[in-house]
């Protein structure tokens, strides 16, 4: 279930960061910030579940600890009931006549110590002065067959003579350095292609009249169809000012029942024409939505 949960949030989270990116592109506000937010919750999902899985991974290793814990405890009390009385007994005291007396004579014992370290002592010296130098020979020649073959040493370099730092390789730098310019170039482009997608600088006006953008009205329960006018209204005028070209001359017409075409003079460029359309495709007023059936430049005369 871990892993499913991580294979769900990386799959939302990547098509939450993918549509944040494009509605961003088409300049769709709302959509872009709904988006945003859901891709927020995705990622405090996969936070809290890598938590969630520390936290129960710790919980199980203290739980497998103290079942160790309370097993060597047993076994110890186990051991220790079992275990036999070792000490010799006449080492151990009785109680007679009311008094704690020892069966031990000291001084036997402290003397019984010396002679046997006096043996020990005569018994090395024996041994030292009849080793010959015969058992080193025959000790080494049963070595022999562990030691490494003739000639291998000079093939093997010594740990001594090996670098402390192993030396750079040429290839791994060259693989940097081209990875690095790569990932410059891309930002680059990639910088370039995003300022062209959300730029806001002047453009050259098109070769062209006007500017026609016809969009469908669609307004929750029944209504009138002038609160339908009034609505389309609004959102032509709240839209025409999203773009940075310069549109005082605008007019609204209606075509059909829920068909409207707004006519913008003079013309807008291609840009400008997609913030449009975006804004369009996102606002909403008056519970009204509205979608873009189509927009095209009206030709010059001259």
């Amino acid at each position: 279930m871990k892993y499913v949960g991580f294979l769900f949030g990386g799959l939302s989270a990547t098509y939450a960061g993918y549509y944040l990116v494009l509605y961003l592109y088409r300049w769709e506000w709302q959509r872009a910030l709904i988006s945003g937010v859901l891709l927020l919750v995705i990622e405090g999902f996969l936070a809290c579940l890598v938590l969630l899985s520390r936290l129960s991974r710790l919980e199980r290793r203290l739980v497998e600890y103290d079942a160790r814990v309370e097993e060597v405890r047993r076994r110890l009390e186990q051991s220790r009931e079992a275990a036999p009385d070792r000490r010799f007994r006449w080492i151990g005291s009785e109680e007679l006549d009311g008094t704690q007396r020892t069966f031990v004579f000291v001084p036997v014992l402290m003397v019984a110590g010396a002679a046997l370290s006096g043996v020990a002592f005569l018994i090395q010296k024996v041994a030292g002065v009849t080793t010959r130098p015969g058992a080193e020979r025959r000790l080494a020649g049963r070595l022999a067959g562990l030691t490494a073959p003739p000639g291998a040493g000079a093939r093997s370099p010594r740990l001594e003579d090996r670098p402390a730092v192993p030396p750079s390789r040429a290839g791994r730098k060259a693989a940097a350095l081209i990875a690095a310019v790569a990932s410059v170039a891309l930002l680059v482009v990639m910088r370039g292609s995003l300022a062209d997608a959300t730029q806001t600088r002047p453009e050259a006006a098109p070769d062209a009249a006007a500017t026609t953008v016809v969009f469908q009205v669609d307004m929750r329960g029944e209504v009138a169809a002038e609160a339908r006018q009034l609505a389309a209204q609004d959102l032509w005028q709240t839209c025409r000012r999203s773009t940075a070209a310069l549109n005082d001359r605008t007019s609204l017409h209606r075509l059909e029942e829920k068909v409207y075409a707004g006519v913008i003079r003079p013309a807008l460029p291609p840009h400008d024409v997609m913030r449009l359309r975006g804004c369009i495709e996102d606002a909403s007023t008056n519970r009204a939505t509205a979608h873009v059936l189509g927009e095209g430049q009206a030709a010059s005369r001259h």
